[in-house]
């Protein structure tokens, strides 16, 4: 019954993660005689009340039936409640498959929530295409955590389930019938659970203290990998009210802490050890930020500049490997700043094509560009290599010749980053020139 409970205290505390972390199992442990995780993308975490069972997120549309049947397998009860901890899709789009299992569950949202699903439907095509970047062309092997690479060509190749879902938000997901705002205490079955509201990855997020237990579900204000709060394609995060919330939540002292995503923490001490590291390091980020922004830095200095110490980035539940401090700097920059980033040219800027035809003109076209690139790849410099391969790629935009070699460049860029996030993007960047070598091997073909 201890066994996740035994695996988090041992990595925690040696420092290493020399096992699985992020775990999609599919299968239900018990955290105690009234608690259970279904180990899911996300997870679900069940409280028999006595009167009921209450699931705390249902994980995502092609998850959820798999995690009802677990549930359904422990307890004979029906889930009267869930509860979700914010609305994205991984969250709460296994919903649909409680409902058909139990009949009219009671769900308890943030009010955000509601506007999140509209604004989903409203741009559901441009977030297909953003989780396309963010994990096509990469194997995540969730059980450990970690990005694994796969044969080149097989990056490239289309893949057959890219649109397999035409909605982002899976079809009868079911909207909040209990609406938070900032606080609210509900008693199920003799339980008292408080919901708490905080800013973190979303603006609609809430976290549960269960205090007679001492427990706390805190959906993705801890995800066993460092936080995301700085996704380069989403809307915007909250890292200073991300780890005021961490304080909030280490203030109660709690003997349990269960993620959405991640092994649960058990142990006062060293669950106040993880919060405290969480949130120092974002602290650290936005405080340093702002303090630079005061003094008149740009946001090419302050990129540049901010960093964490590698020690922290090698914590078992603060590595780098979804999101990346690098991300949350700019965040804090665009919370605080706006998205100007202080040089002049880029406030009504050319268009890329342009620009791009003039340099290459200036340097002797777009091989010199792409000779200089390659050059810069083999030094190391893959950020000035990419810049150059860009410029290059623009410059000609259907030659077939520079693209295959942009996009080398960027599949070797891809291969050192250690974000899932910066990895996909680099991998998205070599399928668009992927895509232009092969419209021009299709078109060889058609004339031939």
């Amino acid at each position: 019954m201890a066994d996740l409970l035994d695996l988090s205290s041992r990595v925690i505390d040696s420092g290493v993660a020399d096992v699985p972390v992020n775990r999609v199992t599919q299968e239900l442990s018990e955290l105690r005689d009234d608690l259970a995780i279904v180990e899911s993308f996300s997870h679900s975490v069940v409280l028999d009340s006595g009167e009921g069972l209450v699931a705390f997120d249902t994980s995502a549309g092609n998850t959820g039936r798999a995690v009802v049947d677990e549930i359904a397998r422990w307890r004979p009860q029906p889930v009267t409640h869930l509860m979700y901890t914010h609305g994205h899709a991984d969250h709460v789009g296994g919903s649909r498959e409680f409902a058909a299992r139990w009949e009219s569950p009671i769900v308890v949202g943030h009010t955000n929530v509601a506007h999140r699903f509209d604004r989903y439907e409203t741009t559901n095509d441009w977030n297909l295409d953003i989780n396309l970047r963010q994990f096509g062309g990469i194997r995540a092997d969730l059980n450990l955590g970690l990005v694994t690479e796969e044969d080149p060509a097989g990056d490239l190749a289309p893949a057959t389930s890219e649109r397999q879902w035409r909605s982002f938000l899976p079809q009868g997901t079911l909207r909040p019938t209990l609406e938070v705002d900032t606080h609210h205490v509900l008693t199920v079955g003799g339980t008292e659970i408080q919901a708490h509201h905080a800013r973190g990855e979303t603006d609609d997020h809430l976290w549960f203290w269960l205090p007679e237990s001492k427990t706390i579900m805190a959906g993705d204000f801890l995800i066993w990998n460092f936080p995301n709060a700085g996704n380069p394609q989403k809307v915007q995060r909250y890292p200073g009210e991300w780890a005021a919330a961490l304080r909030a939540m280490a203030s109660m002292q709690p003997d349990l802490i269960v993620p959405a995503h991640g092994l649960p923490i058990t142990g006062t001490e060293r669950i106040q050890r993880v919060l405290d590291d969480i949130a120092s390091a974002l602290e650290y980020l936005v405080s340093t930020v702002i303090q630079l922004m005061n003094d008149g830095a740009t946001l090419d200095e302050i990129i540049h500049s901010v960093s964490l110490p590698g020690d922290t980035l090698a914590l078992p539940y603060l590595r780098p490997l979804y999101d990346e401090p690098e991300f949350v700097v700019r965040n804090i920059w665009r919370m605080y700043g706006g998205w100007w980033d202080k040089a002049p040219s880029r406030l009504k800027p050319a268009p890329d094509s342009q620009l791009a035809a003039v340099i290459a003109r200036m340097s002797g076209g777009p091989e010199a560009l792409l000779l200089e690139a390659e050059r810069a790849s083999a030094e190391g410099d893959l950020r000035i290599a990419c810049h150059l391969a860009d410029l290059a790629g623009w410059a000609a935009p259907d030659d077939p010749d520079v693209h295959a070699r942009r996009g080398a460049i960027y599949l070797q860029r891809r291969k050192m980053e250690p974000s899932l996030m910066a990895k996909g993007i680099f991998a998205a960047a070599a399928k668009e020139s992927q895509a232009v070598v092969d419209a021009h091997s299709g078109a060889d073909t058609h004339q031939h």
